[in-house]
């Protein structure tokens, strides 16, 4: 069986990038996301099989850490593949590589669960066509970064709220995940992304938001690392957490 991870080429399109010609956080993990269901449903264990027998793949935990992000037009490929796989849980990673294969951009590593879709209860991965996905386990291929964490947030009392719209809603119609990565981006001032760039995103997803949920997004500050609890408001005022963040930057060398 050929275990090796193959590439998904891409490019940083023009209205994917920010006002400093950079790739939008966002859609640099859309790309990740896109590249491990290619990578899954070539194998037969991706959402397009498991919708069929009342299952699909939830992303629980995401680490992405970057040396730099792809300007615009840069063309760059994506590696996947998956490093461990048990009853409830599976391991993917990624590697961001630039076109000629000279620059590794960055890597992420991520955890998953398989739910069924009517129940939202844990499925057993390895029931799925005898456990194929034992067949593709890539263990040996380093990924370089630490692993992905529960992400512990401290106290926070300052907030800001949005709503979710058509805009944000998946194929599962609940809060795609990777829309809170650019509902956190909104909360920063452009000064800020002006002298900064990211350089690691960890995203502990807790419970999912739905069609014209009121969200909470709390935030605290210390240096350049960032934290963020993000929480459903109920109607009885209570909240139900959604999400947990942790953002670290770096000083942005060039600036425009």
């Amino acid at each position: 069986m050929d275990k090796t991870s193959p590439l998904y080429h891409t490019i940083a399109d023009a209205f994917h990038c920010d006002f400093q010609h950079r790739m939008c956080l966002g859609h640099l993990c859309n790309d990740l996301l896109n590249a491990s269901d290619m990578h899954s449903t070539q194998r037969n264990f991706g959402m397009t099989y498991l919708n069929t027998i009342g299952k699909t793949w939830v992303l629980s935990r995401l680490a992405i850490e970057l040396e730099d992000i792809p300007l615009e037009h840069d063309k760059f490929y994506i590696e996947t593949w998956v490093e461990h796989a048990m009853k409830y849980f599976t391991k993917r990673n990624w590697a961001i590589v630039s076109e000629d294969g000279s620059k590794v951009y960055g890597y992420s590593k991520s955890i998953w669960a398989m739910i069924d879709t009517t129940t939202r209860e844990p499925q057993d991965i390895l029931a799925i066509n005898d456990g194929k996905i034992l067949d593709y386990l890539y263990p040996e291929k380093e990924c370089p970064i630490k692993d992905v964490s529960r992400v512990k947030t401290p106290e926070m009392t300052e907030y800001t709220e949005f709503q979710v719209q058509y805009g944000d809603i998946d194929v599962n119609c609940h809060l795609n995940s990777m829309r809170y990565i650019d509902h956190v981006m909104d909360t920063f001032p452009l000064d800020y992304l002006r002298s900064h760039i990211v350089k690691r995103v960890e995203i502990a997803y807790v419970a999912e938001g739905h069609w014209h949920d009121v969200i909470r997004i709390y935030h605290l500050a210390n240096d350049d690392q960032h934290y963020f609890r993000l929480a459903r408001k109920e109607a009885d005022g209570s909240e139900t957490e959604l999400s947990r963040v942790l953002m670290s930057f770096r000083n942005n060398d060039i600036t425009k």
